[in-house]
């Protein structure tokens, strides 16, 4: 029995050895892993959902609403920055890791959907807090951002707000919670601290079959981001509820910043049959080096599990058919995650 008990006691030991070496028979450590393997290691999974990323100076700046682990660290806005859209660094912002702190910000949760932007020489965030639309300022996109404490007067609850500017002019594009999600927009003032009332219209709401695939009778359109293309406006929006694995992006087009839009006929565009990923949308647009126009955008965790959303990338073009009708279209192959170092 003894005899046995130390055959055993040394087959363990033998087993123990070789997990210890490269299968030579060379013993290892921590500092013989191979470099392709290090990196495999400590890349993780950036898990911020709504996201936009702010190109400036060479420099990719990705923000969004945190959650999961992120989300642990506090409220407010992190900020992870780049130089090629593949490998990411952060979070880095100045206030610990935050471009925005909810010290330096108003509300004190719901802090969802940011947007950067420069316009005359500073850094601005419009972003969602409490279920309305507020400005904070900075001199770097790294923060801090800071405003008063203080939202964007509305008579309504508000969120997802977007900045753009066109002939001299700024519109506020935004989702109201009115009877659904549904996306506005209206005229800036000069200091981007209020809009014009008399400008607010209407853009569009969730009417079509994909944009409320559970028949909810809480539709949603939001998320809009708005560019222009050869003299005609797109604004590319997401429809159903983003707990909804259909949560899909679309656009329409107009003559105007303030529309009438037409849906286009191809939408939706970015959807999880073509990505493969439940929940896919929600984002905004890029334009980096070489002018590639990429959509970043959030995922599902999993096809079980909505949460913590996952940030990913596509490329969008613009394409011509025969006839010169132009189409906003996605690359299916060039949908990836974005992970950090």
């Amino acid at each position: 029995m003894k005899k046995y008990i130390l055959k055993v006691l040394m087959f363990i030991v033998v087993i123990l050895n070789i997990s210890c070496t490269d299968g030579k028979g060379n013993s290892r450590s921590e500092n013989d892993i191979s470099p392709d393997t290090e990196n495999e290691t400590k890349s993780e999974q950036i898990e911020l959902a709504d996201p936009t990323i702010f190109y400036h100076n060479d420099t990719y700046y990705l923000y969004g609403t945190s959650q999961g682990s992120l989300a642990e660290k506090g409220l407010g806005f992190l900020v992870f920055t780049s130089d090629d859209m593949e490998n990411w660094e952060g979070p880095v912002g100045k206030s610990n890791g935050f471009a925005l702190a909810e010290t330096e910000a108003y509300g004190n949760q719901g802090f969802w959907a940011p947007q950067v932007f420069e316009y005359k020489d500073t850094f601005y965030m419009a972003y969602t807090a409490n279920e309305n639309i507020a400005i904070a300022t900075s001199d770097s996109p790294l923060g801090p951002f800071v405003n008063a404490g203080e939202a964007l007067y509305a008579e309504t609850k508000q969120i997802d707000p977007f900045v753009f500017f066109d002939n001299g002019k700024a519109y506020l594009y935004h989702v109201r919670l009115e009877d659904g999600n549904r996306i506005f927009v209206a005229e800036m003032e000069e200091d981007l601290e209020s809009i014009k009332p008399e400008t607010l219209k209407e853009c569009l709401s969730a009417t079509q079959p994909w944009e409320n695939t559970a028949s909810a009778a809480w539709p949603v359109a939001e998320g809009p981001t708005v560019l222009k293309h050869n003299e005609l406006y797109y604004l590319i929006y997401s429809a159903n509820d983003f707990r909804n694995p259909d949560y899909a992006v679309g656009y329409a087009t107009a003559d105007s910043p303030v529309g009438p839009w037409e849906k286009s006929g191809d939408n939706p565009i970015i959807n999880r049959e073509m990505v493969g990923e439940n929940g896919s949308g929600h984002g905004d647009i890029v334009i980096g080096e070489n002018e590639e126009m990429h959509y970043v955008l959030h995922t599902h965790f999993s096809n079980a599990s909505v949460h913590p959303r996952k940030t990913a990338i596509i490329k969008l073009n613009f394409n011509e058919d025969a006839e010169g009708n132009v189409s906003l279209t996605a690359e299916e192959e060039s949908f990836k995650f974005l992970k950090s170092n």
